[in-house]
């Protein structure tokens, strides 16, 4: 009976309340801010080159991307896609490319808010903590609401999906390499020892390395596939476009199958408006929050609209995908479709692959449970030194369960914590179109933006916070 019970609460609030939610606000975050995720695109690259070193060692806008991606890019980019294009055909992908496009104004919205209300960490110097715990705490006064936002992201991602993934990265190292999962999962374990004791900077440092290893590997698997059938990619994106509208391979539900299919993958995969991004974007030491939420908008684009669509190239541009072929297990689809491009070393990078992305994926999933943690505990550094003990006991645990079961209670607490994520930014748009019209008005003035905090007095702001950066930072630029 729980059982039905939590399906019958997950389909209610993925199936009938975000699948019209998440895109609903995003296409009002994105007119109402003047299409603000392409207006800033580029200046992306610009935020990321001026990163601001200081005596405090501040995380870095590049480290919060990274750790950011490493969150937003994992398993799902491998098997999601594969199941979408299953039940959904080749036009999911599509509609997987909308959802991303609109999903980066959310992601910019929760990413900026984040940075206004953010606030300095207790026991690291130079880091600060933040997000929707933060932001529904300090600005709309609930901090009620705040506690259940950090129990909600404790269990999903420091617990449930921490063991997931280590089930994920072990059975699959045991199947492609014959390595028992015992074994795998120590290695795992001592690595992320290393990381986590070590506190934030260590984790970002440790993403800022992997991340970008495991995104522009895949990427180029995905460029030699594209070039060894580059007279197949016209026709192919036609038939994405047309299969979008005038769905033939869908396994059911004509064009709503096509839409919802490839609604869910982009929404699952580059996680914008679902909380869990903001608390990773609040460490970041930057002049004003506009440009951290820029940097979040890209982490978006580059999870769903570049590294989704590796997945998607390298399925359809096969002679492996099957259209209407229902039952067909993600992982093996794409695992099958780069063996059949490349030959048996496909079946072992996608093995590796799924190490880094689901290792990079852990590291993100405890920042994101020990930032919930934080909000309760903001002194006691033996609780910290307990919780990570605990975490990395479910990591081996993890790799010997079978998890559906509360992989599918973490969907349903993922859930909850977007509905009310989604509530918290719709009524908190106000400051971040306020933050962006500050910003614009400054890139009008000729000068690189700072956060004019006297001008946010109303939405309670940390002001004591802004002022020691803007004043740090102005003066690392005079000095430059």
């Amino acid at each position: 009976m729980l059982g039905e019970i939590n399906d019958f609460l997950n389909n209610l609030i993925w199936g009938n309340i975000l699948i019209y939610m998440l895109p609903a606000l995003g296409i009002f975050f994105t007119i109402s801010s003047r299409f603000v995720q392409f207006r800033y695109f580029f200046k992306m690259f610009h935020i990321l080159r001026d990163t601001v070193h200081d005596k405090d060692g501040h995380i870095s806008s590049f480290q919060a991307l990274m750790l950011s991606v490493a969150g937003r890019v994992g398993g799902g980019n491998i098997a999601g896609v594969a199941v979408a294009i299953t039940l959904g055909g080749p036009g999911a992908v599509f509609w997987m490319w909308i959802i991303g496009l609109i999903g980066m104004s959310t992601s910019f919205f929760e990413c900026s808010l984040a940075q206004l209300y953010k606030e300095k960490d207790a026991l690291e110097t130079g880091v600060y903590r933040g997000g929707p715990a933060y932001y529904v705490t300090k600005a709309l006064g609930q901090r009620w609401l705040g506690v259940i936002i950090s129990v909600l992201l404790m269990f999903t991602f420091g617990f449930a999906f921490n063991a997931t993934q280590s089930f994920i990265i072990t059975t699959s190292f045991e199947s492609s390499f014959n390595i028992p999962t015992w074994i795998t999962s120590i290695a795992i374990t001592l690595i992320f020892a290393f990381a986590v004791f070590g506190g934030i900077k260590r984790i970002t440092r440790f993403s800022e390395v992997i991340v970008p290893i495991m995104a522009v590997g895949y990427l180029l698997i995905a460029i030699v596939v594209i070039a060894l059938n580059y007279a197949q990619i016209p026709h192919l994106i036609a038939l994405i476009v047309q299969e979008a509208f005038s769905p033939t391979s869908a396994i059911s539900g004509g064009i709503g199958a096509v839409m919802l299919q490839g609604a869910k993958r982009g929404m699952f995969s580059n996680e914008a408006g679902l909380g869990s991004a903001p608390n990773v974007a609040a460490v970041a030491y930057v002049a004003h929050p506009v440009q951290q939420g820029i940097v979040q908008s890209f982490s978006v684009f580059i999870d769903t609209i570049i590294l989704c669509s590796c997945t998607a190239f390298i399925i359809l541009l096969s002679g492996v995908y099957v259209p209407g072929q229902s039952g067909v297990d993600g992982v093996l689809l794409t695992q099958n479709a780069l063996i059949e491009h490349i030959g048996p070393f496909g079946g072992y990078f996608v093995t590796v692959a799924l190490f880094l992305f689901g290792f990079s994926s852990i590291l993100y999933n405890y920042y994101l449970a020990e930032n919930s943690l934080n909000f309760f505990n903001s002194g006691n550094k033996s609780l910290f030194t307990i919780f990570r003990i605990f975490v990395i006991a479910l990591i081996i645990w993890g790799s010997f369960q079978d998890l559906a079961s509360i992989f599918s209670f973490a969907d349903l607490s993922m859930g909850l914590l977007a509905v009310i994520n989604m509530f918290a930014i719709a009524l908190l748009y106000k400051p971040a179109l306020r933050l962006i019209k500050g910003y614009d008005r400054q890139i009008k003035e000729g000068i690189k933006p700072v956060l004019r905090y006297n001008d946010y007095n109303e939405f309670k702001i940390d002001k004591a916070i802004w002022k020691e950066i803007v004043d740090n930072i102005n003066d690392i630029r005079k000095q430059n």
